[in-house]
């Protein structure tokens, strides 16, 4: 048997907490008319795609609890690191238009493709 291509395997996230804080997480999420799962990917999903307003929390999250590297200085300095590589990609990448010309440029040199 093939083993299934990586990253489409589902995996499930665990971690306890206290009924009272999973009750008012519940009623939390109601008010707002979000699934639990939708939230906690949403959360997920800004966290490794480095959202600058999931980021923010973090930094404060690692501060109060003295988790991580929390100093202010490395803190910045990750930040600056993120900002950074973030311009970077952009002036690497290629938009929409810019991809049509080269398509439309290839199909004009090459007619036959």
């Amino acid at each position: 048997m093939k083993d299934p291509k990586y990253g489409t395997m589902k995996k499930k996230v665990v971690f306890y907490d206290s009924d009272k804080r999973y009750a008012e997480l519940k009623v939390r999420l109601k008010h707002d008319g979000i699934s639990q799962a939708h939230f906690f990917r949403g959360i997920l999903t800004g966290y490794l795609s480095q959202d600058a307003d999931v980021l923010n929390f973090v930094d404060k999250l690692k501060a109060s609890k003295n988790h991580g590297n929390s100093s202010k200085s490395s803190i910045k300095k990750d930040r600056l690191l993120i900002k950074d590589g973030k311009q970077k990609a952009e002036k690497l990448s290629f938009d929409n238009e810019e991809i049509e010309n080269i398509f439309d440029t290839l199909e004009r040199e090459n007619p036959d493709l």
